[in-house]
């Protein structure tokens, strides 16, 4: 926390103003477009997850509809996809960002045409605040005609090109969960340019209750708003988040020039254009063997670590789902760690991680 959450909290109290609207929940989303910009109007709702349902579900997405899907991330940007009825086509990454690679998504979007399937929507993450090819996928978006749904859970304060993550794609999304660059404890955004469709938004994630005396649903809805106590801390948290960016970032900084010397590890570098929030610092090992060895030395001394995102192509639970992989997630799975990133990490505390570290090395 950074210390100004406390007060609009207590505003929120001190008015009871307690349910999901308000003074704060205008407040942060006021505070979010004005960073994100670019004409960007902002939802504020219960949590990543929901914006991204949203986001399909507004675009039209429902039952025997497909959706491509970034397979390298966190299942929060799939599962939304089923809710819908629809169906997830997976696709891997490329190594220069780690995130959806532009060849293999055209791939999918010929071959899905081909038969028939013309996918409604693409699901494309920023991961580990790494923004991915906008440029690439944005032209992939227009010649086909899909949208792209740009999953921003991990990016706030990343930029590509000079442009904020979350206002690059059809619909963007963030998440203020718990372990996110700030939080609400738990929350989410939903952006677009479009103030209708923020309405709309906002009318479904209120149980889409129609304009009358008495209660009337035209549509099925959702309840997904953001309360006004959470979007408080929101509102505190925003004051921070530059000063969280060039704490990850810094975190990052370090473990690349304490850990590049042992030649046991290869770093994300950013690509030209691209700005990352640092949100993780996930590095690759030669092997699994060396990258388990790390982790288990790291929590025998009660410091977590944690294998980098396992493909959903390889989930259990999407195992019949078609996907255009080439093994690059794989790789990135097998050799993949996140060492501990959090904003509030001391010197003495990077120094200790970096020390069980070469202590593990041969």
């Amino acid at each position: 926390m950074g210390g100004a959450e406390q007060k609009y909290v207590q505003e929120a109290f001190d008015t009871n103003w307690i349910a999901p609207l308000g003074p704060n929940v205008t407040g942060f989303e006021a505070d979010l477009e004005a960073y994100v910009g670019s004409g960007m109007q902002v939802a504020c709702l219960s949590s990543g997850t929901a914006a991204i349902h949203l986001a399909l579900d507004l675009l039209g997405v429902g039952a025997g509809d497909e959706v491509i899907c970034q397979s390298f991330t966190f299942s929060a940007s799939a599962n939304p996809i089923t809710y819908l009825g629809a169906t997830p086509v997976f696709v891997d990454s490329e190594p220069n960002t780690w995130n959806i690679s532009p060849d293999l998504l055209e791939a999918a979007i010929l071959d899905r045409m081909g038969a028939g399937a013309k996918p409604k929507a693409i699901v494309a993450v920023h991961l580990y605040g790494m923004p991915y090819d906008s440029d690439a996928v944005m032209a992939l978006s227009e010649r086909y005609g899909i949208p792209v749904v740009e999953d921003s859970a991990e990016a706030l304060g990343s930029r590509y090109n000079g442009r904020p993550c979350g206002s690059l794609g059809s619909i963007g999304i963030f998440s203020f969960n718990g372990n996110k660059i700030i939080t609400t404890s738990g929350g989410g955004a939903l952006l677009t340019r479009d103030p209708a469709l923020k309405q709309r938004a906002v009318y479904l994630a209120t149980q889409a209750r129609d304009q009358a005396p008495h209660y009337q649903h035209s549509s099925i809805g959702y309840n997904y708003r953001l309360s006004n106590v959470l979007a408080g801390i929101g509102r505190g948290q925003m004051e921070v988040l530059e000063d969280r960016v060039a704490a990850r970032r810094a975190n990052y900084e370090f473990y690349r020039e304490t850990l590049s010397g042992t030649g046991a590890f290869t770093f994300l570098e950013e690509p030209e254009g691209a700005f990352s929030n640092r949100w993780l610092t996930a590095v690759l090992t030669p092997d699994f063997g060396t990258r388990e060895a790390i982790r288990l030395a790291l929590e025998a001394e009660n410091i977590e670590s944690r294998p980098l995102w396992k493909p959903m192509h390889l989930q259990p639970v999407f195992s019949e789902c078609t996907s255009f992989a080439d093994g690059t997630s794989e790789d990135l799975f097998e050799r993949g760690l996140c060492l501990p990133s959090g904003s509030n990490l001391t010197k003495s505390d990077l120094e200790r991680t970096v020390e069980i570290i070469y202590n593990t090395l041969p």
